[in-house]
Protein backbone atom coordinates (compact mmCIF):
# COMPACT_ATOMS: atom_id res chain seq x y z
CA UNK A 1 0.00 0.00 0.00
CA UNK A 2 1.48 3.32 -1.07
CA UNK A 3 1.74 6.14 1.41
CA UNK A 4 1.06 9.29 -0.57
CA UNK A 5 1.80 12.78 0.52
CA UNK A 6 -1.03 15.25 0.69
CA UNK A 7 -1.91 18.52 2.35
CA UNK A 8 -0.39 18.80 5.81
CA UNK A 9 -3.15 21.17 6.80
CA UNK A 10 -6.90 20.80 6.70
CA UNK A 11 -8.30 20.41 3.17
CA UNK A 12 -10.16 23.70 3.43
CA UNK A 13 -6.89 25.52 4.11
CA UNK A 14 -5.03 24.02 1.16
CA UNK A 15 -5.17 25.74 -2.22
CA UNK A 16 -7.78 24.00 -4.39
CA UNK A 17 -5.80 25.05 -7.46
CA UNK A 18 -2.74 23.12 -6.27
CA UNK A 19 -4.85 19.99 -5.78
CA UNK A 20 -6.55 20.38 -9.17
CA UNK A 21 -3.25 20.74 -11.01
CA UNK A 22 -1.76 17.70 -9.28
CA UNK A 23 -4.78 15.48 -9.92
CA UNK A 24 -5.55 16.72 -13.44
CA UNK A 25 -3.99 13.83 -15.43
CA UNK A 26 -5.98 11.25 -13.46
CA UNK A 27 -9.39 12.90 -13.89
CA UNK A 28 -11.98 11.66 -16.36
CA UNK A 29 -12.05 13.61 -19.63
CA UNK A 30 -15.25 15.52 -18.78
CA UNK A 31 -13.87 16.35 -15.34
CA UNK A 32 -10.68 17.64 -16.97
CA UNK A 33 -12.80 20.11 -18.93
CA UNK A 34 -14.30 21.33 -15.66
CA UNK A 35 -10.80 21.61 -14.22
CA UNK A 36 -9.68 23.74 -17.18
CA UNK A 37 -12.60 26.14 -16.64
CA UNK A 38 -11.64 26.48 -12.98
CA UNK A 39 -7.91 26.87 -13.59
CA UNK A 40 -8.40 29.39 -16.41
CA UNK A 41 -10.31 31.83 -14.18
CA UNK A 42 -10.79 30.70 -10.57
CA UNK A 43 -11.97 34.15 -9.47
CA UNK A 44 -14.83 34.04 -11.98
CA UNK A 45 -15.83 30.48 -11.03
CA UNK A 46 -16.09 31.58 -7.40
CA UNK A 47 -19.03 33.75 -8.47
CA UNK A 48 -20.62 31.40 -11.01
CA UNK A 49 -23.47 28.95 -10.49
CA UNK A 50 -22.90 25.24 -11.02
CA UNK A 51 -25.06 25.45 -14.14
CA UNK A 52 -22.84 28.14 -15.65
CA UNK A 53 -19.69 26.15 -14.97
CA UNK A 54 -21.23 22.98 -16.43
CA UNK A 55 -22.21 24.87 -19.60
CA UNK A 56 -18.74 26.44 -19.91
CA UNK A 57 -17.18 22.98 -19.65
CA UNK A 58 -19.66 21.41 -22.05
CA UNK A 59 -20.82 18.90 -19.47
CA UNK A 60 -23.47 18.30 -16.79
CA UNK A 61 -23.97 19.57 -13.25
CA UNK A 62 -23.53 15.97 -12.07
CA UNK A 63 -20.04 15.92 -13.62
CA UNK A 64 -19.16 19.17 -11.85
CA UNK A 65 -20.22 17.58 -8.56
CA UNK A 66 -18.14 14.47 -9.33
CA UNK A 67 -15.20 16.75 -10.10
CA UNK A 68 -15.55 18.44 -6.70
CA UNK A 69 -15.49 15.08 -4.91
CA UNK A 70 -12.53 13.89 -7.02
CA UNK A 71 -10.40 16.81 -5.81
CA UNK A 72 -11.41 16.32 -2.20
CA UNK A 73 -14.03 19.06 -1.94
CA UNK A 74 -17.44 18.09 -0.59
CA UNK A 75 -19.47 19.83 -3.29
CA UNK A 76 -19.74 22.87 -5.53
CA UNK A 77 -20.64 25.38 -2.76
CA UNK A 78 -17.50 24.33 -0.89
CA UNK A 79 -15.44 24.71 -4.07
CA UNK A 80 -16.71 28.26 -4.59
CA UNK A 81 -15.80 29.19 -1.01
CA UNK A 82 -12.33 27.68 -1.37
CA UNK A 83 -11.73 29.46 -4.67
CA UNK A 84 -12.87 32.79 -3.24
CA UNK A 85 -10.51 32.41 -0.29
CA UNK A 86 -7.63 31.36 -2.52
CA UNK A 87 -8.22 34.31 -4.86
CA UNK A 88 -8.21 36.70 -1.91
CA UNK A 89 -4.92 35.25 -0.64
CA UNK A 90 -3.35 35.55 -4.08
CA UNK A 91 -4.46 39.16 -4.46
CA UNK A 92 -2.99 40.02 -1.07
CA UNK A 93 0.30 38.28 -1.87
CA UNK A 94 1.34 40.00 -5.08
CA UNK A 95 0.39 41.20 -8.50
CA UNK A 96 -1.63 38.22 -9.78
CA UNK A 97 -0.64 39.08 -13.32
CA UNK A 98 2.88 37.88 -12.53
CA UNK A 99 1.48 34.37 -12.21
CA UNK A 100 0.52 34.29 -15.87
CA UNK A 101 2.44 33.02 -18.88
CA UNK A 102 5.50 34.82 -20.19
CA UNK A 103 4.31 36.67 -23.27
CA UNK A 104 6.40 37.49 -26.36
CA UNK A 105 5.89 41.21 -25.74
CA UNK A 106 7.16 41.06 -22.12
CA UNK A 107 10.40 42.97 -21.68
CA UNK A 108 13.27 41.41 -19.74
CA UNK A 109 12.31 43.17 -16.50
CA UNK A 110 8.86 41.60 -16.75
CA UNK A 111 10.37 38.21 -17.55
CA UNK A 112 12.60 38.39 -14.46
CA UNK A 113 9.64 39.36 -12.28
CA UNK A 114 7.48 36.51 -13.61
CA UNK A 115 10.24 33.91 -13.27
CA UNK A 116 11.00 35.01 -9.71
CA UNK A 117 7.31 34.97 -8.78
CA UNK A 118 6.74 31.54 -10.33
CA UNK A 119 9.78 30.01 -8.63
CA UNK A 120 8.80 31.47 -5.27
CA UNK A 121 5.25 30.15 -5.64
CA UNK A 122 6.57 26.70 -6.63
CA UNK A 123 8.52 26.54 -3.37
CA UNK A 124 5.68 27.93 -1.24
CA UNK A 125 2.96 25.74 -2.74
CA UNK A 126 5.16 22.64 -2.55
CA UNK A 127 5.75 23.28 1.15
CA UNK A 128 2.06 23.97 1.77
CA UNK A 129 0.89 20.66 0.31
CA UNK A 130 3.76 18.44 1.46
CA UNK A 131 2.64 15.71 3.87
CA UNK A 132 5.12 16.01 6.73
CA UNK A 133 4.09 12.65 8.20
CA UNK A 134 4.83 10.93 4.89
CA UNK A 135 8.13 12.81 4.66
CA UNK A 136 9.04 11.66 8.18
CA UNK A 137 8.53 8.04 7.14
CA UNK A 138 10.80 8.49 4.14
CA UNK A 139 13.41 10.24 6.30
CA UNK A 140 13.52 7.23 8.64
CA UNK A 141 13.75 4.77 5.74
CA UNK A 142 16.61 6.65 4.06
CA UNK A 143 18.44 7.25 7.34
CA UNK A 144 18.42 3.54 8.20
CA UNK A 145 18.88 2.10 4.70
CA UNK A 146 21.79 -0.16 3.76
CA UNK A 147 22.08 1.81 0.51
CA UNK A 148 20.01 4.28 -1.46
CA UNK A 149 19.55 4.25 -5.24
CA UNK A 150 18.18 7.41 -6.88
CA UNK A 151 16.75 7.36 -10.42
CA UNK A 152 15.97 10.32 -12.66
CA UNK A 153 16.42 11.32 -16.29
CA UNK A 154 16.47 14.69 -18.03
CA UNK A 155 16.08 17.58 -15.58
CA UNK A 156 15.23 15.14 -12.80
CA UNK A 157 18.69 13.57 -13.21
CA UNK A 158 20.24 16.75 -11.81
CA UNK A 159 17.95 16.54 -8.79
CA UNK A 160 18.86 12.87 -8.32
CA UNK A 161 22.55 13.78 -8.36
CA UNK A 162 21.92 16.52 -5.80
CA UNK A 163 20.28 14.05 -3.39
CA UNK A 164 23.05 11.48 -3.93
CA UNK A 165 25.77 14.06 -3.30
CA UNK A 166 24.09 15.26 -0.12
CA UNK A 167 23.63 11.76 1.29
CA UNK A 168 27.15 10.70 0.31
CA UNK A 169 28.58 13.78 2.00
CA UNK A 170 27.25 12.68 5.39
CA UNK A 171 28.55 9.15 4.96
CA UNK A 172 25.49 7.32 3.61
CA UNK A 173 25.98 4.87 0.76
CA UNK A 174 24.04 6.25 -2.17
CA UNK A 175 24.08 6.18 -5.97
CA UNK A 176 22.35 8.25 -8.64
CA UNK A 177 21.63 6.70 -12.02
CA UNK A 178 20.35 8.40 -15.18
CA UNK A 179 21.42 5.78 -17.72
CA UNK A 180 18.57 3.29 -18.17
CA UNK A 181 20.73 0.17 -18.43
CA UNK A 182 22.88 1.09 -15.43
CA UNK A 183 19.80 2.02 -13.37
CA UNK A 184 18.10 -1.31 -14.13
CA UNK A 185 21.31 -3.22 -13.39
CA UNK A 186 21.67 -1.47 -10.05
CA UNK A 187 18.00 -1.94 -9.18
CA UNK A 188 18.29 -5.66 -9.88
CA UNK A 189 20.83 -6.16 -7.08
CA UNK A 190 18.93 -4.26 -4.39
CA UNK A 191 17.33 -6.15 -1.52
CA UNK A 192 15.33 -5.75 1.65
CA UNK A 193 16.75 -2.90 3.70
CA UNK A 194 17.60 -0.81 0.63
CA UNK A 195 15.69 2.25 -0.56
CA UNK A 196 15.10 3.30 -4.18
CA UNK A 197 13.97 6.84 -4.99
CA UNK A 198 12.45 7.68 -8.37
CA UNK A 199 12.19 11.34 -9.37
CA UNK A 200 9.81 12.29 -12.20
CA UNK A 201 7.83 15.52 -12.55
CA UNK A 202 5.13 13.90 -14.70
CA UNK A 203 5.31 10.56 -12.93
CA UNK A 204 5.17 8.86 -16.31
CA UNK A 205 8.84 8.78 -17.33
CA UNK A 206 9.22 5.18 -18.55
CA UNK A 207 12.88 4.76 -17.57
CA UNK A 208 12.34 5.93 -14.00
CA UNK A 209 9.13 3.97 -13.49
CA UNK A 210 10.77 0.78 -14.81
CA UNK A 211 13.82 1.13 -12.54
CA UNK A 212 11.60 1.70 -9.51
CA UNK A 213 9.49 -1.34 -10.44
CA UNK A 214 12.56 -3.59 -10.63
CA UNK A 215 13.87 -2.26 -7.31
CA UNK A 216 10.53 -3.01 -5.67
CA UNK A 217 10.45 -6.53 -7.11
CA UNK A 218 13.90 -7.18 -5.60
CA UNK A 219 12.65 -6.21 -2.13
CA UNK A 220 13.76 -2.58 -1.83
CA UNK A 221 11.42 0.03 -0.37
CA UNK A 222 10.48 2.46 -3.12
CA UNK A 223 9.84 6.21 -2.94
CA UNK A 224 8.48 8.43 -5.72
CA UNK A 225 8.83 12.20 -5.96
CA UNK A 226 6.36 13.56 -8.51
CA UNK A 227 4.00 16.42 -9.23
CA UNK A 228 1.11 14.06 -9.97
CA UNK A 229 0.19 11.54 -7.23
CA UNK A 230 -2.10 9.50 -9.51
CA UNK A 231 0.54 8.97 -12.18
CA UNK A 232 2.12 5.60 -13.16
CA UNK A 233 5.12 6.02 -10.87
CA UNK A 234 2.81 5.91 -7.84
CA UNK A 235 1.81 2.38 -8.78
CA UNK A 236 5.35 1.11 -8.16
CA UNK A 237 6.06 3.27 -5.10
CA UNK A 238 5.56 2.36 -1.45
CA UNK A 239 5.74 6.04 -0.52
CA UNK A 240 4.88 9.09 -2.63
CA UNK A 241 6.01 12.65 -2.00
CA UNK A 242 4.59 15.40 -4.18
CA UNK A 243 5.65 18.77 -5.51
CA UNK A 244 3.40 21.61 -6.68
CA UNK A 245 4.99 23.19 -9.74
CA UNK A 246 2.89 24.86 -12.41
CA UNK A 247 4.21 25.10 -15.94
CA UNK A 248 3.61 27.65 -18.69
CA UNK A 249 4.74 27.91 -22.30
CA UNK A 250 8.25 29.16 -21.53
CA UNK A 251 8.59 27.32 -18.21
CA UNK A 252 8.94 23.65 -19.08
CA UNK A 253 9.34 20.77 -16.64
CA UNK A 254 13.07 21.50 -16.59
CA UNK A 255 12.51 24.76 -14.71
CA UNK A 256 9.79 25.18 -12.08
CA UNK A 257 9.60 21.46 -11.40
CA UNK A 258 13.30 21.32 -10.60
CA UNK A 259 12.95 24.13 -8.05
CA UNK A 260 10.04 22.32 -6.39
CA UNK A 261 11.85 18.97 -6.40
CA UNK A 262 14.95 20.48 -4.82
CA UNK A 263 12.77 21.94 -2.05
CA UNK A 264 11.56 18.46 -1.10
CA UNK A 265 15.08 17.01 -1.46
CA UNK A 266 16.48 19.66 0.89
CA UNK A 267 13.78 18.86 3.47
CA UNK A 268 14.50 15.14 3.13
CA UNK A 269 18.23 15.61 3.48
CA UNK A 270 17.99 17.83 6.55
CA UNK A 271 15.65 15.29 8.15
CA UNK A 272 18.14 12.49 7.47
CA UNK A 273 21.06 14.59 8.75
CA UNK A 274 19.15 15.32 11.96
CA UNK A 275 18.66 11.57 12.36
CA UNK A 276 22.48 11.19 12.47
CA UNK A 277 23.18 14.61 13.93
CA UNK A 278 26.65 14.14 15.47
CA UNK A 279 27.94 11.95 12.65
CA UNK A 280 26.48 14.31 10.03
CA UNK A 281 28.11 17.34 11.63
CA UNK A 282 31.48 15.57 11.72
CA UNK A 283 31.13 14.42 8.13
CA UNK A 284 30.12 17.86 6.86
CA UNK A 285 33.10 19.40 8.64
CA UNK A 286 35.49 16.77 7.28
CA UNK A 287 34.26 17.14 3.73
CA UNK A 288 34.48 20.93 3.95
CA UNK A 289 38.07 20.70 5.14
CA UNK A 290 38.91 18.20 2.39
CA UNK A 291 38.11 20.68 -0.37
CA UNK A 292 38.91 23.95 1.39
CA UNK A 293 42.38 24.10 -0.20
CA UNK A 294 40.75 24.32 -3.62
CA UNK A 295 38.99 27.62 -2.92
CA UNK A 296 40.51 31.05 -3.48
CA UNK A 297 40.56 33.79 -0.87
CA UNK A 298 40.04 33.67 2.91
CA UNK A 299 37.74 31.17 4.57
CA UNK A 300 34.28 32.43 5.63
CA UNK A 301 35.28 31.91 9.28
CA UNK A 302 38.47 34.01 8.88
CA UNK A 303 40.85 31.08 9.41
CA UNK A 304 43.76 30.49 7.04
CA UNK A 305 43.25 27.80 4.45
CA UNK A 306 45.60 24.80 4.61
CA UNK A 307 48.54 24.95 2.22
CA UNK A 308 48.40 22.73 -0.83
CA UNK A 309 50.16 19.38 -0.57
CA UNK A 310 53.84 19.72 -1.56
CA UNK A 311 53.93 23.48 -1.13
Amino acid sequence: MSTQSGPHTDTAETSPLVRIRSLLPGLARAEQRVAKVVLDDPAAVAHRSITEVAEAAGTSETTVTRFCKAIGVGGYPELRIALAADTARSAARADRDLGGDIEPEDDLNRVVAKVAYADARAVEETAEQLDVAALEEVVHLVATARRVDVYGVGASAFVALDLQQKLHRIGLTSFAWSDTHVALTSAAVLRDGDVAVGISHTGSTTETVEALRVARERGATTVALTNFPRSPISEVADHVLTTAARETTFRSGAMASRIAQLTVIDCLFIGVARHHLDAARAALSATYEAVSGHRLGPRPDGRRRPREVGK
